[in-house]
């Protein structure tokens, strides 16, 4: 078990009009992700809604804020339960039993256009054989290909900008993965949380953007960007791209000052508790539900993991 202490800190300056705010900076409490402790504080004495939604576990914090500073401090200790498996056992699901909540991360969506990359990625990846391989060749093309550059994109670049430019951030490494992903018809979504492990050289800590592609019933974490260590990654929400899941979602005048975060983990050897650490094994943090499939006749068949 992996155990990660969380602190975020956001600073805003509101003009006259205040403003209306939603966040997606807690932890989600998963099967394999518990939060064992949280705390959230607001500088403004001011209502906060929370939602959590359904389909995801995303969790969405909306807050209306008067004019002037607000200041934001989430603090969390979450402990990881990973899923660790051979790659080289690990199959792509065929389209034909597809469950109908996958499907949706196939298609095109807003920065990950792969109706736009369905020629690129078949002649790159197209005759590899099927399995974790295949997708973890992609995830090593995009690598090579995009050059690690902060502040080298904005808010509307999408996968297609990033193989013009061939240069970005996390958020575009993972966009153009999902889109090359799908461009061949595996499933992948866009996952949000903080860049442990991160090398300092590339400034200070920061929100992190990776990709869970859906494999053999389950979802595996992959980091094309490679800038941090898979297993300290914590989940915040997950999504179609970017714009399923931003960290804040500001309507009205706001100035957003950098945002202040850290990541530590947590070592208990005594009580299983140990660090991060690279490593080549297939990891997830998805539980894998078992469901029976039942065929059109009534006869049921293998079990699923979904």
């Amino acid at each position: 078990m992996i155990r990660i202490e969380l602190q975020i800190d956001l600073t805003y300056e509101i003009d006259g009009g205040g403003a209306d705010f939603v966040f997606n900076i807690h932890a989600a409490n998963t099967t394999s992700q518990t939060i064992t402790g949280e705390r959230l504080s607001l500088s403004q004495s001011v209502p906060q809604r929370m939602y959590t939604a359904p389909e995801s576990g995303n969790r969405h914090m909306h807050v209306r804020a008067g004019p002037g500073d607000l200041k934001l401090s989430y603090t969390a200790t979450v402990d990881l339960l990973h899923h660790f498996a051979d790659p080289a056992l690990i199959y792509e699901v065929p389209i034909k039993d597809m469950p109908p909540e996958i499907m949706g991360y196939i298609y095109p969506s807003r920065y990950c256009q792969s109706d736009r990359l369905i020629k690129l990625a078949n002649n790159e990846f197209g005759q590899l054989p099927q399995g974790y391989g295949r997708v973890q060749a992609i995830r090593d093309w995009v690598n090579r290909h995009i050059k690690f550059t902060i502040n080298s994109s904005n808010s509307n670049t999408s996968a297609v900008d990033s193989i013009i430019e061939q240069v970005g951030v996390c958020r575009d490494f993972a966009h153009l993965m999902i889109a090359l992903c799908r461009a061949i018809n595996i499933p992948a979504r866009f996952a949000t949380g903080t860049d442990y492990g991160a090398d300092p050289m590339l400034g200070p800590s920061d929100f992190h953007a990776y990709v869970e592609v859906y494999l053999g019933y389950r979802w595996y974490i992959f980091d094309p960007s490679g800038t941090g260590i898979r297993q300290g990654f914590v989940r915040f929400g997950t999504g179609r791209d970017a714009a399923d899941v931003a960290f804040a979602t500001v309507f009205g005048g706001v100035q957003t000052h950098a945002a202040v975060i850290r990541a530590f983990a947590i070592e208990d050897q005594a009580n299983g508790v140990t660090l991060p650490r690279h490593c080549t094994d297939a990891i997830s943090t998805d539980s894998g539900k078992t469901q029976v499939a039942v065929n059109v006749d009534g006869a049921t068949s293998q079990p699923l993991l979904w």
